[in-house]
């Protein structure tokens, strides 16, 4: 089964760039989405291989997510069941018969901080609903997590180390989810790997020059490790200023 995921920074902006022909190209079986900045009613999509499922912000313009599924789940959930965190679309679960699959967009702690302290929040919870779903199945998790883990996860760790996404506390909250047996994808297959980014800033052409940050991950639960086959960064993908990130799993 090949799973993506792509915070594509406004889908109807996407769609105008081609994103149609990217989808049809790269033709996951599932295709997880965030930051999709829509609103109900604003995008209609004929895309008969796949089901189509979006949980919307209630600010308009903002945050969001979808998936795209050639498989049919068993059931479907928008958020984690806590009014406090779910009003900014940023979480989708579906389970399937072995699995759970759950795409996700963790808030930003913001250029001055100033959500950190709400993040850190929202990022206990987040993590207590998946270990609460491991309970029934394994988990794939998926999405922009809004966090470089290492030093080699992003182009210039030592001019970073308070900025929103490196700072002490969010790399203290993604080790937690390591901690509690869920398996970085990515780091599995390929644990030494540098430049290998999934955004890149749209300043001083920073995606020319490859400085960017590796914040898109796709983690799964211990009991799914031998299902993995492969993982990937699909950096040649255009439109977006994130790119897709990949997992093949021998799941049915």
């Amino acid at each position: 089964m090949k799973l993506m995921s792509w915070n594509v920074n406004g889908l109807r902006a996407q769609v105008r760039k081609g994103f149609l022909d990217k989808l049809e190209e790269l033709n996951p079986d599932i295709l997880c989405m965030q930051e999709i900045k829509l609103s109900e009613g604003q995008l209609t999509l004929d895309l008969p291989d796949y089901e189509q499922y979006y949980n919307y912000a209630e600010r308009k313009g903002y945050s969001g997510t979808a998936i795209f599924t050639k498989k049919k789940p068993l059931d479907v959930q928008y958020g984690i069941g806590m009014a406090e965190h779910d009003d900014e679309g940023r979480v989708i679960t579906m389970e399937f018969p072995s699995f759970y699959l759950v795409t996700v967009y963790t808030p930003n702690s913001k250029r001055a901080l100033e959500r950190l302290d709400y993040r850190q929040v929202w990022e206990d919870a987040f993590l207590a609903y998946l270990k609460k779903l491991e309970e029934k199945h394994s988990v794939v998790v998926c999405g922009d997590l809004n966090v470089a883990h290492q030093d080699i996860d992003l182009a210039n760790p030592a001019t970073n180390r308070k900025s929103a996404g490196f700072t002490d506390e969010e790399r203290a909250k993604f080790n937690q989810l390591l901690d509690h047996g869920f398996i970085d994808t990515f780091r599995y297959f390929y644990p030494d790997r540098t430049e290998a980014y999934t955004w890149w800033s749209n300043f001083a052409k920073s995606r020319e020059r490859n400085i960017g940050w590796r914040i898109d991950y796709f983690l799964v639960s211990q009991a799914l490790e031998k299902q993995l086959v492969s993982a990937a960064i699909h950096d040649d993908v255009m439109g977006s200023d994130h790119c897709p990130v990949e997992l093949v799993l021998s799941l049915a």
